[in-house]
């Protein structure tokens, strides 16, 4: 008679105390990005949204006069298939064209360190893409080469430093702050990450590409990156709405 072995599964968010001990929480926040040509009145976008109480930021594409980016975001997946998708087969959003070269979905993550859980999972991602200051925003979605998930712990670790060390010095500064997602299984392009970038000008978010081009991550260790969505916010949903 054999006795099978139940592994014990524990896929909760990971962080660490101030007080050295580890801490968990079941808790993440879902974001998906939509984009759309053949917008010819954003003002009656931003009605219906309004009048919806969607949960969300509307931004116009610089790349494209009749282009527009709704971006909603919720603890529970299920809002996207319920209140979003009704919500976009009404007027006046099902008149626009969709941008599937665009859609990207992705969940907050922790890295295992951070003390408040819920600040870095919900919290923070939230005051961020709702900060009337930080208007401007790339979006983008990237693969990681094989050749990463072959380094060391350590490896991974110096080279995540380098990467996160620049988006810091910029948050810092008043530049810029990102949004990362994990979007494993969740992009048709088996993408890895969405990375938002927010800030109150466009010129700094580029910059923190550029700086990004330099790492050893970027340089080295991803299969895929973009395409990018640059554009404005011209409506956000109250913080807490």
């Amino acid at each position: 008679m054999t006795t099978e072995t139940v592994e014990q599964l524990d896929i909760r968010e990971k962080g660490r105390g101030a007080d050295g001990k580890p801490v968990a929480s079941d808790r993440r926040l879902f974001m998906q990005f939509l984009a759309f040509g053949n917008s010819g009145d954003s003002a009656a976008l931003i009605t219906a949204l309004a009048q919806a109480n969607v949960d969300g930021v509307l931004y116009e594409d610089i790349n494209d006069p009749r282009g527009v980016a709704l971006l909603t975001l919720s603890e529970d997946p299920d809002y996207f298939v319920s209140d979003v998708r009704r919500f976009l087969n009404q007027s006046p959003f099902r008149e626009l064209t969709p941008k599937p070269e665009y859609t990207m979905l992705g969940r907050s993550y922790a890295l295992g360190y951070e003390p408040d859980l819920v600040e870095a999972l919900i919290t923070r991602p939230r005051r961020h893409v709702f900060d009337a200051t930080l208007p401007w925003a790339i979006w983008y979605p990237l693969r990681r080469a094989g050749s990463f998930e072959q380094l060391s712990a350590d490896e991974q670790r110096v080279i995540l430093l380098e990467h996160g060390g620049i988006g810091r010095a910029f948050g810092r500064a008043g530049l810029g702050h990102d949004i990362r997602l994990a979007c494993h299984g969740l992009d048709k392009n088996d993408n890895d990450f969405v990375i938002g970038l927010l800030g109150p000008a466009l010129y700094p978010l580029s910059a923190i590409v550029q700086r990004m081009r330099k790492t050893k991550q970027t340089s080295l260790h991803l299969e895929h990156l973009g395409p990018f969505f640059v554009g404005k916010a011209i409506w956000q949903a109250k913080p807490n709405g």
